[in-house]
Formats: structure tokens, C-alpha cells, sequence
């Protein structure tokens, strides 16, 4: 256990807290449009599914906008400071959630929600980058899937919460007060004990920071790590085919993952009847299993690859899994939606779960193609990706009309299926993982090939 292994921890809760604030408006806005679905002794505002479906949608909104200036601070000033600031406002505009929908109904609480997008659009390009400076290569895929996983245990642990909290005697707004207040406390820890690199840290031994620039310098084939900050090759990065790869599968990933994560307390409260404590419950439950399972993955991951399996192989069979098996997965429930619920259920959390696999596929593959510009790429990828987060609930919303009509949802489920079963084949087909001649302009002896 070193200091790089602190910062992978800090950077899981990181992502536990930003995606906890991200989902928990998920359930909460069941009780806020309807409070006796909840403990109706706080206010409801009676929003309808084209309002709630706004409201869903608002926080992606501002996420999109700055994804690229995310990434650009990310890359050129400090991912660190960077992200350390934009939980800390995030979770400031998360305690004003209760006050703007009392004070301002559905604009005020979308325009918290625009102000927490633009705030957490800086999650993932700094994570990306910081990853590239702490982790070395042969640990990529556990301490990096260690971090990203924060997403699912934030999921995991902000829809039951919100679901028991909303019920409770405190209500649905503490569900905003308790995740605004965790982001604060999270941001002055990481202000303190974080760092941009191994170089820039306090406490970091002499071994450690030998290990990791070394094993970073024998990746990429150069003789020294700079410290300068490097022009970002945009042409480059903008005609790479590999790149354009990942940015059509994070399109495709984004719409399933986000399909299910919006669209199953409505499908469990409509379909299957849950009550709002066992809906947020059961909606986690898939999100459980998908964190338990990027374990034994990233660790298989890296496993493979130390008995000199093809990086390029590697990642493609983690996607695979990730996207075809939720695409099965959901063409069999779009084929009985009204199946029984604990059925429902059990496919719900294969089709969830097996997501775990794009964690050591497409997302790590970003730093696999250019180190020295993974949180720009992420930034890019991410910002295309989120206009699909955004589309998503509101076209969802146009086919599903009346959400106890099953064969709506089927047509979901089975638009869903063929998204991810399209954008996995062009990771197959046109997907590489080895570091691209861009990655360093100074470096002209780049690999640019590896055996498939």
C-alpha cells in the first residue's frame, strides 16, 4: 500500500460523493411530485412526467457544456484544485435543492441542477488525468476500475438512502442536505491530502515515485517524464479512428446505463408496483452487483495482461461483455416486461451488472491511447456522450406515454439492446490500445501497431 493507493482511494470516494448527488434527485423526485408516495407530510408539487423528465435531464445540461473547458483546465492547470472545487460548489447547490423547489418549482430546480452539472462536469477528465500521472500501466485496470466503481457504490448507496430518507420522518429534503454536506467534507479532505502527480505530493517515498515514473516512461517509450505542460493535439486527437471508436461507444454506453439508471424506479413503481422504500432499494441492487463485479474483473484484466495477453484483446472482451450482455439481457425483458417481478428483477441486475466490464474496456482504453492527454480525450468522449445522457430521458419520456403500458417499455428495452449491441461492434472493429504517435509530439518513435 503506497500513496498512489490513497489517491485511488480518495479518487473512488470522489466519484461515490459526485454520483451519489447525481442519482439521488432519482428517487427523490417520486416523493417530490407526489409525497404520498413517501411521508406526505412534506410539500409535493405535483410535476408531471414531461417536468420530471426536464428536471432529469437539466443536470446534463450544464455537464455537457463543460466537459471540454473540464478537461483543458484539467490538462493545463491543476485536475487536483480542479476537481476539489467542483464538488465542493456542487455540493453547495445540492443543500439549495429543497429551497429553490419550495421558492422557484421546476425552473429553479432545474437551474440547480444546470449549476451541478457545469460543477461535476469536471469529474471524470480529472480523474483521467490524475490516474495517468499516479497509476502505473500493469495497475491500470484495478486501481483505475477502484476508482471508477465510486460511480456504482455512489449509486448503490445514494438510492436506498434516499429511498429510506425520503420515507423517513426527516423527508425528501434531507435527502439533498445529507449528499451536499458529504461533497463539502470530501473536497477539504482532497484539497488537503490530494495531488496532481507522484513529483507534487508531501508525503510520497522516494521507492514509490521511482516505480511509478519509471513504469510509466518504459509504456510510453521515452527516456524522461516532462513536467512541462504539453500543446493538446487536437487535429490529432479529433481525425484518430481509435479515438472516434471510443467516443461512438461511451455514446452507446451512456444511453443504456442511464436508460436503466433513470428509467427503473418509474419501471418498478409503474410495472412492478414497489412502494418507494423497496423501489429505491431494488433499484440499487443491480448497481451493488455491478460494483462487486469490477473487482475480480479489473484484477482478470490485469492478470491477462501480465501473462502477455494483447492489451487490444483485453479490453475488447471486457466491452464485449459490458454491452452484448445487457443487449441480451434487455431484448429479454422486452419481451415479457410483465414478467414476474422477481424475474424483472434478476434481469434487471444481469443487464446493470455486466456494465462493469466497459470500466476495463473503452474508459480505461482512453489513457491506453495517450497518457499525456486522457483527460482532454475524456473531456471530448464525455461531452459527446453527455448530449445522450441528455436526449435520453426526454425521448424516452415521448415513447413512453402511460407507464403502465408494458409494451412502451418494451419498445425501450428493445431500442436499448440494439444501441449497445451497434456500439460494441465498432469498439470490435476499429478499437486499439497502445500508445498513439500524438501522445507525445516531442516523441517520434512511437508503437503505432500492435498485434491483434
Amino acid at each position: 500500500m503506497g500513496i498512489r493507493h490513497l489517491q485511488a482511494f480518495l479518487l473512488f470516494l470522489g466519484m461515490t460523493i459526485g454520483y451519489s448527488m447525481r442519482v439521488n434527485m432519482f428517487v427523490a423526485i417520486v416523493a417530490m411530485a407526489n409525497s404520498s408516495t413517501a411521508n406526505p407530510d412534506f410539500e409535493d408539487y405535483g410535476w408531471d412526467a414531461d417536468e420530471k423528465a426536464t428536471i432529469l435531464s437539466s443536470f446534463f445540461w450544464g455537464y455537457t457544456v463543460m466537459q471540454l473547458p473540464s478537461g483543458y483546465l484539467a490538462n493545463v492547470w491543476s485536475g487536483q484544485k480542479l476537481l476539489a472545487s467542483g464538488v465542493l460548489i456542487c455540493g453547495v447547490f445540492n443543500l439549495l435543492m429543497q429551497a429553490a423547489a419550495h421558492y422557484g418549482d421546476v425552473i429553479a430546480v432545474c437551474a440547480c441542477r444546470v449549476g451541478m452539472g457545469l460543477s461535476q462536469s469536471c469529474l471524470l477528465p480529472c480523474i483521467h488525468t490524475l490516474l495517468s500521472k499516479w497509476v502505473p500501466p500493469n495497475e491500470r485496470a484495478r486501481l483505475g476500475t477502484f476508482a471508477y466503481a465510486g460511480a456504482q457504490f455512489g449509486t448503490v448507496f445514494a438510492l436506498p438512502v434516499s429511498g429510506w430518507v425520503a420515507a423517513s420522518s426527516l423527508g425528501w429534503p434531507f435527502v439533498f442536505y445529507i449528499f451536499g454536506g458529504l461533497a463539502i467534507i470530501w473536497s477539504i479532505l482532497f484539497f488537503i491530502f490530494g495531488a496532481d502527480s507522484p513529483s507534487e505530493h508531501r508525503s510520497i517515498s522516494i521507492e514509490e515515485k521511482s516505480y511509478i515514473v519509471q513504469s510509466l516512461m518504459i509504456d510510453q517509450e521515452i527516456q524522461e517524464i516532462s513536467t512541462e505542460k504539453l500543446k493538446v493535439p487536437w487535429k490529432s486527437i479529433l481525425t484518430s479512428v481509435p479515438m472516434w471508436a471510443i467516443i461512438i461507444t461511451h455514446c452507446g454506453q451512456n444511453w443504456g446505463y442511464w436508460m436503466l439508471l433513470t428509467g427503473m424506479p418509474n419501471f418498478m413503481n409503474a410495472i412492478l408496483g414497489y412502494n418507494i422504500q423497496k423501489n429505491g432499494t431494488m433499484s440499487a441492487l443491480p448497481y451493488l452487483v455491478m460494483w462487486i463485479l469490477s473487482f475480480p474483473l479489473s484484477w482478470l484484466a490485469d492478470f491477462a495482461l501480465r501473462k502477455g495477453i494483447s492489451r487490444s484483446i483485453v479490453r475488447k472482451i471486457c466491452n464485449t461483455m459490458a454491452f452484448w450482455g445487457p443487449a441480451v439481457a434487455l431484448l429479454v425483458l422486452g419481451l415479457e416486461p410483465g414478467v414476474k417481478d422477481t424475474i424483472a428483477v434478476a434481469i434487471l441486475v444481469v443487464a446493470v451488472a455486466l456494465n462493469a466490464g466497459a470500466l476495463c474496456g473503452f474508459q480505461i482504453n482512453h489513457i491506453d491511447l495517450s497518457p499525456n492527454f486522457s483527460g482532454t480525450m475524456m473531456s471530448i468522449t464525455n461531452c459527446l456522450a453527455s448530449i445522450v445522457a441528455v436526449a435520453e430521458p426526454l425521448l424516452v419520456s415521448k415513447i413512453i406515454t402511460k407507464e403502465t403500458d408494458a409494451s412502451q417499455w418494451s419498445t425501450v428495452f428493445f431500442l436499448s439492446a440494439g444501441i449497445y449491441f451497434t456500439a460494441n461492434l465498432v469498439f470490435l472493429i476499429f478499437g486499439q490500445a497502445v500508445v498513439q504517435s500524438w501522445n507525445d509530439p516531442k516523441v517520434k518513435n512511437h508503437r503505432t501497431n500492435e498485434k491483434m
